[in-house]
């Protein structure tokens, strides 16, 4: 009788919790994504708070803090995006791109200028970047139309027209920020392979590519007319000749691949003296990677990269598990902006790619860099949902 009243006891129990989880949808989700994402943020939360301590006088724990807010309000944002059926998003395409120009048009009206660029909204209790979730806008609206034009016209005016629609905000951004532009071509050219375009109109984008950079950093300056202004060609080409270049974008290099080369196997740890001392520049958003090699050596940096590398494999896991078209371009593009810019940010933290001031997504420090990975995620989240919803058979009991 007593077993029996226990039995029940744990039962009622147990159901409680299970009630719990399903209303919270996290019996469906993929865990290691979540995984994935919240242990990069534990990451990024130990080294703010080894590495950051002191910047802010009277507030050693400020970055620390303020990062811990950021990436609770990105999970509650995560688990709140994650049961909206992604496939609505097609139908809004619309509406989410003209959102999208007009918040990047804001800036140039009401934005300020932040560490050297204009990409920043003031609002009432904190700073907003409307370019990082543009990131995801993007991504949502361009999936949408390709969807919508894919048996319209000849494949050569499918590729112009989704080539179009990338680059439009593409090139409003690179007049506010160069390294966010780059994110955004990098979705559009994932969305387009994903797409099926083919491999000689992507060749033929690439030439195109290597023209306009040549004629951006070498032919425009040399006519006098440069293009980009002085800080951002010292940064795009400094990663060239890093010792060589004494001004403040060869600074930077040299003093990061110092630090991450001082970490060996596992780190020195509070003897980490290129980060706790200042001499890496930013340590706390572009170069937060090369504190981690130098703090925790080779084993955290290959701990961070393993991260990053499970995500991008669910991300791509989930391309062919997607229950539309649609999931599929979504998980291709928000996967190829989030590895774009591991690819990019880690580089230039080894001296191998220019300083573009691409962040480490969920690891630097930045509140709206952060919630915007975090409502990534979720969407993700919601293609394995949808993904389970169409194999669940009924429960057995």
């Amino acid at each position: 009788m007593e077993s029996s009243r226990l039995a029940r006891g744990t039962g009622r129990t147990y159901s409680g919790r299970v009630a719990l989880i399903d209303r919270l949808g996290i019996r469906h989700m993929d865990g290691w994504i979540a995984f994935s994402a919240l242990g990069l943020l534990v990451c990024s939360l130990v080294t703010l708070h080894q590495a950051s301590r002191g910047a802010i006088p009277g507030s050693p724990d400020y970055y620390f803090q303020r990062q811990a807010l950021y990436g609770l309000v990105g999970i509650v944002a995560m688990f709140a995006i994650s049961k909206v059926d992604y496939s609505r998003f097609r139908e809004l395409r619309v509406g989410i791109y003209t959102f999208l120009c007009a918040s990047i048009f804001a800036v140039f009206a009401f934005g300020f200028a932040a560490r050297g660029s204009t990409n920043s909204l003031e609002l009432p209790f904190f700073t907003f970047q409307p370019a990082e979730l543009g990131k995801l806008l993007l991504v949502l609206s361009l999936a949408g139309f390709v969807i919508d034009a894919a048996r319209r016209g000849s494949e050569k005016g499918r590729t112009v027209r989704y080539l179009a629609l990338g680059l439009a905000p593409t090139g409003l951004v690179l007049l506010q920020d160069l390294g966010t532009s780059l994110v955004f071509a990098a979705i559009t050219i994932a969305i387009m392979v994903a797409a099926g375009v083919r491999w000689t109109h992507l060749a033929a984008i690439g030439a195109a590519l290597a023209v306009f950079i040549a004629t951006v950093l070498v032919l425009m300056p040399m006519a006098g007319a440069p293009v980009l202004k002085e800080y951002q060609q010292e940064r795009l080409t400094s990663f060239l000749a890093p010792s060589s270049d004494i001004g403040d974008a060869g600074y930077q290099q040299n003093q990061a691949k110092v630090a991450a080369g001082s970490g060996g196997a596992t780190g020195r740890g509070d003897q980490a003296t290129q980060s706790r001392l200042g001499f890496v520049p930013e340590r706390h958003t572009d170069f937060i990677f090369a504190v981690v090699a130098e703090r925790y050596g080779f084993v955290g940096a290959a701990l961070v990269l393993s991260l990053f590398a499970l995500l991008f494999w669910r991300a791509l896991r989930l391309m062919t598990l997607s229950k539309n078209f649609y999931g599929t371009l979504v998980a291709a593009g928000i996967a190829g902006a989030i590895m774009f810019q591991v690819f990019v940010n880690v580089g230039m933290n080894l001296g191998i790619m220019p300083i573009t001031g691409i962040p480490l997504p969920l690891m630097s420090y930045g509140g709206s860099a952060l919630i915007a990975t975090f409502l990534m995620i979720g969407v993700l989240q919601s293609i394995h949902i949808e993904s389970r919803a169409g194999q669940r058979g009924p429960r057995v009991h």
